[in-house]
C-alpha cells in the first residue's frame, strides 16, 4: 500500500486538507478525492487544456502537477467562479455567444480565459488566441470562443 502525504492547500478561496499519493496529478485529486469535478481529463499528458486550473496566480494543466505540490499554494478551479445567485462574465459570455457544445473543454477553457483576463485585461484578438492555443476544442471551433473572451475584455474594461 502507498504511502499517503496529508496536504493542506487554499481551494477556491478555502481552506482545504486530504491525503494523496506522492504520484497523483492534482487533477487525480480534484476530481478523486476532493469530488470536484469541473477540471476534465482530457489527455492526461498536458496537450489539451481541459484540466486547466489557477495555481498561485499562474495557468497550469492539473494533469501535470503533482496533489503534493499544491501544498501551501492557492488553486482556483471551475467551481470557484460563479457566485450562488449568478454566473462569472465569462461563464455568462461563454453561454451568450454560443460558445460551448458537449463542454469537455469548456472549463478550461474558461479557466484559461479567466487567467488571461486578469494579467491582461484588454487583450487582443491575437493575444487571445495565443493565450488560448493549449486549449483543444474538437466541437465548436474557436470563433465563437475568442468572441466570448473579447466580449468580457470589452465589457470589464468599459
Amino acid at each position: 500500500m502507498a504511502r499517503k502525504s496529508h496536504v493542506q492547500t487554499t481551494i477556491n478561496g478555502e481552506t482545504v486538507e486530504f491525503l494523496c499519493e506522492s504520484r497523483q496529478s492534482l487533477l487525480e485529486v480534484l476530481r478523486d478525492e476532493l469530488h470536484l469535478t469541473g477540471a476534465k481529463e482530457g489527455c492526461n499528458n498536458g496537450n489539451c487544456g481541459a484540466c486547466s486550473v489557477i495555481l498561485d496566480g499562474r495557468l497550469v494543466n492539473s494533469c501535470l502537477v503533482l496533489g503534493v505540490e499544491t501544498e501551501g499554494k492557492s488553486v482556483e478551479t471551475i467551481e470557484g467562479l460563479a457566485e450562488p445567485d449568478k454566473l462569472h462574465p465569462i461563464q455568462d459570455a461563454f453561454l451568450e455567444n454560443a460558445a460551448l457544445q458537449c463542454g469537455i473543454c469548456t472549463p478550461g477553457f474558461i479557466m484559461s480565459a479567466k487567467a488571461l483576463l486578469d494579467s491582461n485585461p484588454n487583450p487582443t484578438e491575437h493575444e487571445i488566441r495565443y493565450w488560448l492555443a493549449g486549449n483543444l476544442c474538437r466541437c465548436t471551433g474557436y470563433d465563437k470562443i475568442v468572441k466570448a473572451v473579447l466580449d468580457v475584455a470589452k465589457e470589464t474594461s468599459a
